[in-house]
């Protein structure tokens, strides 16, 4: 397989993984929804900093440790499930607050300087690392678009990189379209629905990586 070929494989496998709906896709169209931009450019980058993470961690051979260690997977499993829960449980909570004048406690966040770079970054940051999926994923997949004879490291790399460009439009096109939703989200009553859609899928994602063996 030559370079040119491994590369527009990948783009295909990679392409077709990020436009499938998931926990990523839910946790940008909710932050962007709400109004909170730059948040949700932070939770974007969060995601391709463990993308880009665990591409080079794969290329180096160390992620190699989740499939060769049952204690490493699980361990990595429990913590990014009880994350999730913990993320998904607060959210659901949160819909039953109330902030000033009535307002929902996200309401509330956002006045108080939530919609920052650096929290989503946290955010996307460790929801991306803590899915041992990821890991397992790029250790499965990677190694076959590596190319014989092409420099391991580098190429792995690389192709990594073609799927955090692929991430990045596509994460364009959700804010974009969330940001069509604002003017409905305005209202208290589908900001509370909205939480509650997103805090669910979130938790059931928990609930599900919790659940398997």
């Amino acid at each position: 397989m030559e370079l040119g070929t491994a590369l527009w494989s990948f783009a295909l496998v990679v392409g077709l993984l990020t436009l499938t709906p998931g926990l990523d896709t839910a946790l940008i169209l909710r932050t962007s929804a709400l109004g909170r931009r730059r948040r949700a450019w932070g939770v974007v980058l969060g995601i391709q900093t463990g993308t880009l993470l665990w591409g080079t961690l794969t290329s180096l051979g160390v992620t190699a440790l989740l499939t060769a260690s049952h204690l490493a997977y699980e361990a990595l499993r429990w913590a990014g499930a009880g994350y999730l829960l913990w993320m998904g449980a607060r959210m659901l909570l949160e819909t039953w607050r109330r902030g000033p004048l009535g307002a929902p406690a996200a309401d509330a966040e956002l006045s108080a300087g939530c919609d920052s770079v650096g929290g989503g970054w946290r955010q996307g940051t460790l929801t991306n690392l803590l899915n041992p999926k990821v890991g397992v994923f790029y250790v499965a997949v990677l190694p076959q678009f590596i190319p014989a004879g092409a420099p391991h490291f580098t190429t792995g790399v690389l192709l990594t990189c073609v799927h955090i460009l692929l991430g990045l439009v596509w994460s364009a096109v959700l804010v974009g379209c969330a940001r069509a939703l604002s003017g409905w989200l305005r209202r208290p009553s589908a900001r509370r629905l909205l939480d509650r859609v997103t805090g669910t899928v979130i938790a059931a994602f928990g609930l599900r990586l919790a659940l398997e063996g």
